[in-house]
């Protein structure tokens, strides 16, 4: 956030935004087939979710 302060509204846009990658990356995995460069990749795109949540998502549950 760097030295701003960062609205609830926003980050309520972004846990929203974080949770619609999460699925999406969940759906990928199950719609493979068990093709494993698509399975790796979710998997990556699930850990950077992730991480994202931690940031984000878990810092608007602590302000509300």
């Amino acid at each position: 956030m760097r030295g701003k302060t960062m609205s609830l509204t926003k980050l309520k846009q972004m846990d929203v935004r974080i949770k619609k990658i999460k699925k999406a990356a969940q759906e990928l995995k199950e719609l493979s087939g068990g093709i494993q460069a698509v399975d790796r990749n979710a998997s990556r795109i699930l850990a950077s979710a992730k991480m994202l949540e931690i940031n984000i998502s878990d810092l608007l549950e602590i302000n509300l």
